[in-house]
């Protein structure tokens, strides 16, 4: 299936991940700033369309949709465009 996607499918992301996250390690004293940048996040509101896909049926695109469903801890929507 993933060969199909790449020949005829397009994939847009629209979430950008752009707060980041920091932390200081552990045992270090109180003051000093804030602490490295240990990872990035998105926000994603409720009702936001995060991917869109073209050029592929909506079967092979639930079935996408259904094997990386583990990765987004929400639950999702199908919106067909006409």
């Amino acid at each position: 299936m993933s060969g199909q996607f790449r020949r005829n499918c397009k994939i847009w992301v629209r979430v950008l991940a752009d707060l980041p996250i920091t932390g200081k390690p552990a045992e270090v004293r109180m003051g000093r700033g804030k602490g490295n940048p240990t990872g990035w996040i998105a926000r994603v509101s409720t009702g936001q369309i995060p991917f869109e896909m073209d050029g592929v049926s909506l079967s092979n695109a639930r079935q996408a949709a259904r094997l990386a469903a583990h990765k987004p801890c929400s639950s999702t929507k199908f919106v067909q465009w006409s």
